[in-house]
């Protein structure tokens, strides 16, 4: 049974993490799962925002499933389970669409490295977040020690890592690390107008503004301009002649526009 769901329902594609008899632990198949189906939102015309949610009301996801990754040989662990995890959730963080990660429980190392990754986090009153990973005498290896300081700051991000503390929702959001914090009963809801909010405004707009903000808060800027720029660049008129004086093999006539 697959353990990861997905939709796409008008303008919204939806992401459920659907292990909840394991808290949602993250195993090796479901981040393949997760790869196949972040590509087909980023191929897919129709999807303006992605929603991921999990199923039951104990946890959004409580990381990687341990029994997977401690059986894995230190290599196998850097080039199968490390890279794959960084692979996915650079995907997730570098769509075109806005993601919105709805955190109806317990959200704890790669549970939190996934809600990082998106753009907008909702959480539930009432769970808790972290990074327990040094407490097991290891530390976040989906992108927690880069993507958390550049959110919350250098300092609050070392308190979280360095002491393993699980930290409220109402903290997390006095913090800067979810946005809004909700009744259990009104997260959905909230996470569906959202969605709809944002994919009732101009789809083009929306992706170019979350790839400026994204250019600059990543440190990816002049890949952000150079993927504008190229798309830009290539109709305009000077574009078109470019490409008629190769077919007709002559000098090209550009005028500038």
């Amino acid at each position: 049974m697959s353990k990861i769901d997905f939709a796409i329902n008008g303008y919204i594609a939806q992401i459920w993490l659907n292990r909840p008899e394991k808290l949602n632990a993250i195993n090796r198949g479901m981040l393949d799962q997760l790869a196949e189906t972040v590509e087909h939102v980023d191929r897919s015309i129709e999807a303006r925002v992605l929603i991921i949610r999990a199923r039951g009301d104990r946890a959004f996801c409580v990381g990687a499933d341990i029994n997977d990754w401690t059986a894995l040989a230190p290599i196998d662990m850097w080039r199968r389970w490390i890279r794959d995890g960084h692979r996915v959730f650079a995907r997730i963080a570098g769509l075109r669409q806005p993601v919105i990660a709805v955190l109806n429980g317990f959200a704890l190392g790669g549970g939190l490295e996934l809600a990082l990754a998106a753009d907008i986090r909702l959480a539930a009153e009432g769970i808790e977040l972290g990074f327990p990973e040094v407490s097991i005498a290891t530390l976040p290896g989906w992108g927690g020690t880069q993507g958390l300081p550049a959110l919350i700051g250098k300092g609050r991000a070392k308190q979280m890592i360095l002491s393993g503390e699980r930290i409220s929702a109402a903290k997390a959001e006095h913090w800067g690390l979810v946005n809004e914090v909700l009744p259990p009963d009104q997260l959905d809801s909230r996470a569906d107008e959202l969605a709809e909010q944002i994919a009732a405004n101009a789809p083009l707009a929306v992706q170019f503004a979350k790839q400026a903000i994204d250019g600059y808060s990543h440190g990816s800027a002049g890949f952000t301009l150079e993927a504008l720029a190229g798309a830009l660049s290539a109709h305009t008129k000077d574009a078109k002649e470019g490409l008629a004086s190769f077919k007709d093999r002559r000098p090209p006539n550009y005028s500038g526009e």
